[in-house]
């Protein structure tokens, strides 16, 4: 059992939340996130949040129950907020779905890895936002196994939204609801949202998120990834007016 010291130090950190379906969430922070971002250091604050799976939200029940939890074989999603994202007039927002050969290795056939620092310099430099990382947002909420043979039949000729529907599943089959409930704790205010896709920003708004526009946000286009681009112009709704070097 947790000390009750260890718990009294940890509670006031805590966050219990209710998410739209009435899965309650546990939202954990802020705490202090020294980040090198390019040449410098920015503070960012970090939170991150569990679905309690309709489980105690009792505090100390909570912080008992994760011994046995096995969360190392569930990722958890994050947020990283910056300056005063609750009361500043203006805030940009970030729902960046995990990519784990993006982000962590670099790869170059999507440009999930440029829009995640991109984007965190962009919210540095509006001076304040909140950049979401999803983590149950693999290949479109396929998850990184699937993804990995969507990929295999992506080098076979299909392009992203072929190999999806060939393995079983939908285009995109990600859900914000958990994101939406979070931000709609940290900040009651509209946002303005980074994407590339209308059609993401107009779901989210249908569920609950207060966003007033939207700012684009292409970059780092190659002959690597220049037919996934366009396949999400031509099939997934993102916006045309893209730079003219990524239609094929």
């Amino acid at each position: 059992m947790i000390t009750t010291d260890v718990i009294n130090l940890l509670s006031h950190k805590m966050n219990v939340i209710a998410s739209p379906q009435g899965q309650n969430l546990c939202l954990v922070g802020p705490i202090d996130l020294p980040v090198q971002l390019d040449e410098g250091i920015v503070h960012f604050k970090w939170y991150t949040w569990l679905n309690l799976d309709g489980k105690s939200t009792e505090k100390a029940d909570i912080l008992n129950a994760l011994v046995h939890a096995n969360l190392a074989e569930y990722q958890q999603s994050s947020v990283l907020v910056y300056g005063d994202f609750e009361n500043s007039d203006k805030a940009l927002v970030r729902m960046h779905s995990i990519c784990h050969t993006g982000d962590i290795f670099g790869s170059k056939r999507c440009d999930c890895g440029f829009q995640l620092h991109q984007s965190m310099r962009m919210i540095v430099e509006q001076g304040s936002g909140a950049l979401f990382y999803l983590s149950n947002h693999e290949g479109r909420g396929i998850g990184l196994f699937s993804k990995s043979l969507a990929y295999i039949l992506q080098q076979e000729g299909y392009d992203t939204v072929e190999a999806n529907n060939a393995l079983g599943f939908e285009d995109d089959v990600r859900s914000y609801d958990e994101a939406i409930a979070v931000l709609n704790t940290l900040r009651e205010l509209p946002v303005t949202l980074i994407t590339n896709n209308p059609k993401k920003l107009k779901a989210l708004r249908e569920n609950g998120l207060s966003a007033i526009d939207h700012i684009s946000l292409w970059g780092d286009i190659s002959d690597y990834n220049r037919r996934y681009l366009s396949t999400k112009i031509n099939k997934s709704g993102h916006i045309p007016d893209a730079p003219e070097a990524m239609i094929i």
